[in-house]
């Protein structure tokens, strides 16, 4: 992947995530610049993902700890765990939501 497809693809991820939570359905804060996009949870925590140009990551830190996803097979994959992002997303906003939340890219 050159520079230009990675951040094609990393920008168009964070736009999908912003339009997830948007449609989740629940009260969640979400500010979006320039590669950085914050969620910010009722109880004041944040989720902040922001792209890593140079590595071509797309790194992810909540309140428990942090993750660096790669692209690889049409997915972005995290490179400690293997998780899915869209996955690892949905777990880590349904436990700082402290609710039920299933986020996907459609």
């Amino acid at each position: 992947m050159n520079d230009s497809q990675y951040n094609f693809t990393a920008d168009e991820l964070i736009l999908a995530v912003e339009e997830a939570i948007e449609d989740c359905g629940e009260d969640i804060d979400y500010e979006g610049v320039s590669g950085l996009l914050t969620l910010t949870f009722k109880n004041g925590t944040k989720i902040i993902i922001n792209k890593q140009a140079p590595l071509h990551e797309i790194w992810v830190a909540t309140k428990f700890n942090g993750h660096h996803f790669h692209f690889d097979n049409e997915q972005w994959i995290d490179k400690r765990g293997g998780d899915e992002f869209w996955q690892f997303l949905s777990d880590a906003v349904s436990k700082q939501a402290d609710a039920s939340v299933s986020l996907s890219a459609e």
